[in-house]
């Protein structure tokens, strides 16, 4: 087990599920359920997330999140792209060949949303990274957990959890919250929108009844 990673025991046919979305959507509690869920139907489910799942990608998160974060966007992308070479290289590429099913909280299309169009580096710069970081592994399924930003934040501040994320301004968020939903629009495939003001159960059976 590396890092921020819990692996539940019976192997099936490998596949690479990813929850995203803005902050208080919900990503944490639905990754936790869904595995649970996944691993009742005799899978070998491995969870991790974005940044972390590494020791490594745990101490890239403890820097970026933190009250004073980095202060540059370019170096706060990179931060985030060293963690996520890490974690393909170390984590979701061997249990994918295993034949695990892999659940990440969070992945590339976090950078960008957050980087791209929240800190303004643009998609193009981003996704070049992101293509360097993963090797172009792409996930098979992602869930988006879609909700009204001041909604979100209220819950985060509610939980008395903020980071530094959460302190950005409300036309940051609202910036990152089209990002994602353009990204969603563009692979229908591939994407699943999820309205995350529902109560938890009906996201839960939406996301199962997405994963198949």
């Amino acid at each position: 087990m590396l890092g921020w990673a819990y692996v539940y025991s019976m192997a099936n046919a490998g596949r690479f599920i990813v929850i995203e979305g803005g902050e208080g959507a919900g990503k944490s509690r639905l990754l936790a359920a869904l595995g649970e869920q996944l691993a009742a139907e005799g899978r070998e489910v491995v969870l991790t997330r974005e940044p972390g799942g590494t020791p490594l990608g745990e101490q890239v998160r403890s820097l970026v999140l933190n009250d004073a974060a980095v202060g540059d966007h370019l170096a706060e992308l990179l931060l985030f792209e060293a963690a996520r070479a890490h974690l393909v290289a170390t984590l979701i590429r061997p249990a994918l060949e295993r034949g695990a099913t892999v659940l990440c909280d969070r992945f590339a299309a976090s950078s960008v949303a957050y980087q791209g169009c929240g800190r303004g580096l643009g998609r193009e710069v981003v996704e070049r990274a992101n293509a360097i970081a993963t090797g172009s592994l792409a996930p098979d399924l992602t869930l988006l957990l879609d909700l009204p930003v001041k909604a979100g934040l209220a819950r985060r501040a509610g939980e008395g959890t903020a980071n530094h994320f959460d302190r950005e301004t409300v036309a940051f968020h609202e910036r990152v919250r089209t990002g994602f939903l353009e990204l969603a629009h563009e692979s229908p495939d591939t994407w699943c929108v999820i309205d995350a003001a529902q109560p938890f159960e009906a996201v839960l059976n939406a996301a199962i009844a997405a994963v198949g």
